[in-house]
């Protein structure tokens, strides 16, 4: 049975790489695609390199008729999607894949994103989308809400360890490198070639980056105890990838062993050898999460690494990983593309 989908914000880059995604789908088929700036343009004229795909016309979303669609993307700006989604029918099935939903306290969104929560009911509906850890959640959902890039990928080094009790929680920190994709496809005067090109630079530093809301709120759920880690950013100029490198305090056999057993079976995320470390370039435009454990020099240190493409693992092809399995269709369906290389 095909499922039809309608995505809203697809002018953006996590709409267009949700259009990548789908259209080799076998069970899904784009119905509906809203974009309020770009409505009465085509795909391809916003993005010519989705020319040859038979895809409806951008239209506003006041203009789509939900009945019959089975699922929707929200590839909407934080802030908006809440009050879309809130307009939404009850029935519809929903994977949201900004930052609206992903708290779950209503005073920790307000205190990271500056303004009250404007569904706070839909709220404490939402799944919080980070698909390996909450797979059985997500699969009876209506609503879910997508990690960010920069969290999901401290977590898939982090969540494990925390869980097996191999490192020192009051010891962690997080170094991270992002393309400027992450930033959204909006002119900023500092993502120009020119402003960005040939260096790069740590942003949100002292820990004011929003995504420590979600490390804030799912470390101290694995551990029973506040967790607060030392995380610092930085816009790299890549287009996409992240870089994720954790620096803890545990042995690294045994850090080893704990991811080994966490994602025994994951069909996306790939344990390399000890001592190996991954890079942004094998997983970009993948669905696959590539991590390396390092002993450090310091007796008793480790570092551990991650690389995953932002607008994939990290947005839009976890978003399709979770939407698979809300409609009960295998979650890996769409999202076996191997790495462009190189």
């Amino acid at each position: 049975m095909t499922r039809k989908i309608a995505i809203l914000g697809a002018s953006g880059y996590t709409g267009a790489e949700l259009v990548r995604l789908i259209a080799t789908h076998p069970q899904m088929e784009i119905v509906a695609l809203a974009a309020n700036s770009k409505a009465g343009q085509s795909m391809a004229q916003v993005f010519p390199h989705l020319r040859h795909l038979d895809l409806p016309k951008l239209v506003t979303i006041d203009e789509i008729d939900f009945a019959g669609i089975d699922l929707c993307f929200c590839a909407l700006p934080h802030k908006t999607s809440q009050e879309v989604i809130a307009a939404l029918p009850r029935d519809l099935k929903i994977v949201d894949l900004s930052a609206d939903f992903r708290l779950r306290d209503p005073a920790a969104y307000e205190r990271w994103y500056g303004n009250a929560h404007a569904a706070p009911e839909l709220q404490k509906e939402a799944v919080y989308g980070l698909t390996e850890f909450y797979r059985d959640e997500i699969r009876a959902a209506r609503l879910v809400a997508g990690t960010g890039c920069n969290a999901a990928t401290g977590q898939y080094i982090l969540r494990p360890l925390i869980a097996a009790g191999v490192i020192d929680l009051d010891d962690i920190i997080l170094d991270l490198k992002c393309g400027v994709s992450g930033a959204g496809r909006s002119l900023k005067e500092n993502l120009l070639h020119a402003e960005l090109s040939e260096g790069y630079h740590a942003y949100a530093v002292g820990g004011t980056h929003r995504h420590l809301g979600e490390f804030d709120q799912e470390f101290s759920a694995i551990a029973g105890r506040d967790v607060r880690i030392q995380f610092t950013p930085h816009l790299i100029p890549a287009n996409r990838g992240i870089l994720a490198t954790g620096y803890v305090k545990g042995e690294a056999g045994a850090i080893h062993a704990a991811l080994a057993e966490a994602y025994e079976g994951e069909p996306f995320i790939e344990l390399l050898p000890m001592g190996e470390a991954p890079s942004t370039r094998h997983v970009r435009g993948s669905n696959f999460c590539h991590i390396g454990v390092v002993a450090d020099r310091i007796p008793g240190k480790t570092l551990v690494i991650a690389a995953l493409d932002n607008l994939t693992k990290g947005s839009s092809g976890q978003a399709l990983q979770n939407a698979n399995l809300m409609l009960d269709i295998q979650e890996t369906e769409g999202l076996m593309l191997a790495p462009v290389f190189p």
